[in-house]
């Protein structure tokens, strides 16, 4: 996914609270619905988004899916916008 999609994704609220969320560790789709407050159809399609740009991970434990930030497409970014500067 290319870094205009990824600002696209960023650019909502929600996806933003949930990276934040996530900053802290992993969590399972119903702790971030639950914090949220939002419904797990609207979680859903934000966790689709943010799985789509690579910002998010999830990982299968039994019954639940975990999600984790993924930070290596944020560094991706960092690293673009520093050489935006020049030297």
């Amino acid at each position: 996914m290319g870094a205009s999609n990824v600002f696209k994704v960023l650019s909502d609220a929600q996806r933003r609270d949930i990276l934040e969320m996530l900053k802290n560790g992993r969590m399972s789709a119903g702790e971030i619905a639950e914090k949220l407050d939002i419904t797990p159809a609207a979680l859903s399609y934000h966790l689709r988004l943010l799985k789509e740009a690579e910002l998010v991970s999830e990982y299968r434990s039994g019954n639940f899916i975990y999600y984790e930030l993924n930070t290596t497409v944020l560094q991706d970014i960092i690293l673009w916008v520093r050489g935006l500067g020049g030297d």
